[in-house]
């Protein structure tokens, strides 16, 4: 499985990359929505994540190193 980003705009699909291939192949299109209002520090609760986390044994930061790391 590929992933290529692109823009949809006005009927159009234009991708970031080209793609080759000698046979049809199947494709999803997600479309995202931009988010029209910004968040706010009042939209987080750090008392709710320290709840949510509380039986949380591993290391935050090796998670999102790592999480780094698989998206290259």
């Amino acid at each position: 499985m590929t992933t290529i980003t692109g823009t949809y705009y006005n009927g159009q699909l234009k991708l970031e990359r080209p793609f080759k291939t000698k046979k049809p192949v199947k494709v999803t299109v997600t479309f995202e929505e931009e988010i029209n209002t910004p968040l706010k520090l009042s939209d987080f609760s750090f008392l709710e994540s320290q709840e949510l986390l509380k039986d949380y044994k591993g290391s935050f930061s090796d998670e999102v190193i790592e999480e780094r790391r698989n998206a290259l």
